[in-house]
């Protein structure tokens, strides 16, 4: 059965509350966080930057990634140059695309050349991966982060491509590969297996740990005993 202690593959928490991120901080099984505009946005954040700044206050010795959000390549530069200077601990996450679809490997190239240590982010095609791994910077520390769960939303098996992406990155020694959007647990073992450094879970998925290696007949009578107790708690009656 997989065993939790077993794994080498480094677990991060993928999320925008900063009393989580403390508590995950605390623990020794979350190794590094992410987040992004979209998670701040629903957990109600409108100061992008104060948010950051408290979050790092916290998080000082784990690396943390930090998206910029601009839509244009110039102020892209500007506001990932601007974040990095925030904390030692922090990849700056460029997206692989703007929103016109124009890429972004020239300015990738250009921050990774300078030191800037990088996520890229919004992968999902092997070409963006070898687009990628054309520029970044061997000697600087990156993270090229695959959105598995996005290439499963489209009814395609996502392990061949995270393969296929870590036999790219190989050469790059200095560079995570990272399964991105996970969608269940079985997703941690299976980002191992496929060569991945890295995964982002989210706190839901982090609750199901708990559930490793679980006795699956224990399992299924805890599964009779929820459909009773809701029954009974509904008061149906036939």
């Amino acid at each position: 059965m997989p065993q939790l202690k077993d794994l080498k593959i480094k677990i991060f928490a993928d999320g925008a509350d900063i009393k989580s991120m403390i508590e995950q901080y605390k623990g020794n099984i979350v190794k590094g966080f992410t987040t992004n505009p979209t998670l701040m946005q629903k957990n109600g954040i409108n100061d992008y930057e104060a948010f950051a700044k408290e979050v790092l206050k916290n998080i000082k010795d784990r690396p943390i990634s930090f998206e910029v959000f601009s839509d244009e390549f110039d102020d892209m530069e500007r506001q990932a140059r601007k974040i990095a200077t925030w904390g030692s601990n922090i990849n700056v996450k460029i997206p692989i695309t703007n929103t016109k679809g124009q890429s972004s490997i020239s300015l990738i190239k250009k921050l990774s050349g300078d030191g800037l240590s990088l996520n890229i982010t919004a992968i999902l095609t092997l070409d963006q991966v070898r687009a990628v791994k054309e520029v970044l910077n061997p000697k600087v520390y990156s993270i090229v982060s695959v959105f598995a769960g996005r290439i499963a939303d489209t009814g395609r098996d996502p392990i061949p491509y995270m393969v296929e992406s870590a036999k790219i990155l190989k050469p790059l020694t200095n560079t995570d590969l990272l399964w991105a959007s996970s969608r269940e647990l079985l997703n941690i073992f299976q980002a191992e297996e496929a060569g991945c450094q890295i995964i982002t879970v989210t706190n839901d998925i982090l609750k199901k740990l708990q559930g490793v290696s679980k006795d699956l007949s224990e399992l299924s009578l805890d599964t009779v005993k929820m459909f009773y107790n809701d029954a009974c708690k509904a008061g149906f009656k036939i």
